[in-house]
């Protein structure tokens, strides 16, 4: 939860919206919890600094808001290698890290329709949006259905767990 990017640079902790949260059912970790207090939880254990996520046995579903910097890409590996929970992160499709760790390693997509509002450190609602579109990526069946049933306003799409090669096939 920490790291994500904002338009005025007052902050690197921006949680995500409770709505998202509550929209996509309980989660059993999160390796990138919000440093204490929080608002709200994001999971049954939470996971925050100035213990390492990565270093730590990840369990159950799980929810993963990446540091959203080059760090990103090691959270999103752990979460396909782990096999079941969900990420957010910037729809950045044409990127080699999201081509290697959503396209060709998530089990579903949900893109979210507008921009997210991330909330303080404090959970009040930042006026300013996110500055670029987002999406959902669960990593396994069930994960998968959650999106699709979430309710959130937003495009779901299935993806299969290979790449298609050059010729198609």
């Amino acid at each position: 939860m920490t790291a994500h990017q904002s338009s005025r640079l007052i902050t690197g902790t921006w949680l995500t919206p409770p709505e998202i949260l509550h929209s996509l059912g309980e989660f059993d970790l999160d390796p990138c919890a919000a440093p204490e207090p929080r608002p709200w939880p994001t999971a049954k254990t939470m996971v925050s600094r100035p213990l390492d996520g990565l270093s730590v046995p990840w369990h159950g579903r799980v929810w993963l808001n990446p540091p959203y910097s080059r760090e990103a890409v090691k959270w999103l590996r752990r979460l396909a290698d782990h096999g079941r929970g969900t990420a957010l992160v910037f729809a950045r499709t044409e990127t080699s890290w999201f081509i290697d760790t959503v396209w060709t390693r998530a089990t579903a997509l949900l893109f979210l329709h507008g921009r997210v509002h991330f909330h303080r450190a404090d959970g009040t609602r930042s006026v300013d949006n996110a500055g670029a579109p987002s999406v959902l990526a669960a990593y396994g069946e069930q994960d998968a259905v959650a999106l699709q049933q979430s309710g959130l306003r937003g495009s779901f799409c299935e993806l299969r767990s290979r790449e298609v090669s050059s010729d198609g096939e």
